[in-house]
């Protein structure tokens, strides 16, 4: 969910990369070559998938597989280039530093975004997946059933230590202030227990948000008595999104085009500007 281009084609596609974690540590596949395949051999097999692409050039290709051999050249790209590498090594950060973020798939994966903004990387998500722990109903945060212990035991903890030090790093190394951090989902959850657990609800959720010219240490916005609707200070989906272009040096009402060449514009919200 949300985690491709959409109707802006495959050409705006992220890339989608996922941490495995083994014995001897955090592992991301897409960035590191199989056993026994040197970077030569990965040259070679570039320039004879260019010279195949010549020797078909007569062929009338269509914007997607244009698009395709766009994402494989930067995909050869990423893979021959050391600076990338060197983003993904984890193993180069000391002990404590993977201590303070937490040795689990969120404190790894915010140690992953950090290492990748500092490599210049413009925008990073990180998710929550479901792990070989995770029940086989109701796992990760769709917490419809023992709410209580999951969020104590399971959720909160990994979640809270893993943010606190990404914050916490990004401040140190001078970099929160060019830097938005955003912790949302995509709704909330039912005001009252239903079964153990809650349901989903759209009417009311909190987001929060650190650097990138939000000012902190504030609270903005107020639910009712029983976090059920919005009372004060409400704040759309389209808002949150006009804001975060807002900071990112984007004009939310920027029109932009699909592949079919359709105009859209990138935002139908306003600005908060009372959170900057």
């Amino acid at each position: 969910m949300g985690q491709d281009a959409g109707f802006l084609g495959r050409s705006a596609d992220p890339w989608f990369l996922n941490a495995e974690i083994t014995p001897s540590g955090y592992r991301v596949g897409e960035i590191n070559l199989p056993d026994g395949l040197a970077i030569e051999r990965v040259e070679s097999r570039r320039a004879l998938g260019e010279q195949i692409a010549r020797r078909l050039a007569f062929l009338d290709h269509d914007a997607t597989s244009s698009a395709l051999d766009s994402q494989t050249r930067q995909a050869f790209d990423l893979l021959r280039s050391s600076e990338a590498r060197t983003a993904f090594r984890l193993e180069e950060e000391p002990d404590a530093v993977h201590d303070r973020y937490g040795r689990t798939p969120i404190g790894q994966g915010c140690l992953f975004a950090r290492r990748l903004v500092e490599a210049g990387v413009r925008l990073v998500q990180v998710n929550w997946y479901r792990g070989v722990d995770e029940p086989p109903t109701f796992p990760v945060w769709d917490t419809h059933a023992d709410e209580t212990n999951r969020l104590k035991d399971v959720l909160v903890p990994p979640t809270d230590r893993a943010l606190a030090a990404l914050i916490a790093d990004l401040n140190g190394r001078g970099m929160l202030d060019e830097t938005l951090v955003v912790c949302m989902a995509e709704f909330g959850r039912t005001p009252q227990l239903i079964g153990g657990g809650r349901s989903h609800w759209g009417a009311v959720f909190s987001v929060a948000m650190a650097g990138g010219g939000v000012r902190g240490g504030q609270v903005y916005g107020a639910s009712d008595r029983y976090a059920a609707y919005p009372k004060e200070g409400r704040v759309t989906p389209e808002d949150l999104h006009a804001t975060i272009l807002h900071q990112l040096g984007i004009d939310p009402h920027l029109e932009i085009f699909d592949n079919l060449g359709r105009p859209h514009p990138a935002s139908r919200g306003e600005v908060v500007q009372a959170i900057l």
